[in-house]
């Protein structure tokens, strides 16, 4: 299938609705009925305003994060009104991917 990879940035503390932009973000792509997404943690990054945030052992607010999924076209679409109508302030890359499934599915 052809369609998009779509990686968003954030990070820990960041929230919306009184709930990490992570986790409803991932929520909220559950809900469009999108096929997946995955929340990857990362040690250490910097944004457009040149701070370091960096996950350290007592505190991991700061800590940066990706929301990874493969979408078609029409997800896509889905997904950016909805981070439209939800004034989502997100960076986000958007890459043009061919994804699909291989072998049997487990038993």
């Amino acid at each position: 299938m052809k369609g998009y990879q779509i990686t968003f940035f954030t990070q820990q503390d960041r929230r919306h609705q009184h709930k990490p932009m992570a986790e409803w973000l991932l929520l909220a792509a559950r809900e469009l009925g999108l096929r997946g997404a995955t929340i990857v943690a990362a040690s250490e990054g910097y944004g457009q305003h040149r701070r370091i945030h960096s996950a350290h052992f007592f505190e991991l607010a700061d800590q940066p994060q990706e929301i990874v999924m493969a979408v078609s076209e029409e997800e896509a679409e889905r997904l950016f009104a909805l981070l439209k109508k939800e004034g989502v302030h997100l960076f986000y890359i958007k890459t043009p991917v061919e994804f699909g499934v291989l072998g049997e599915p487990d038993k």
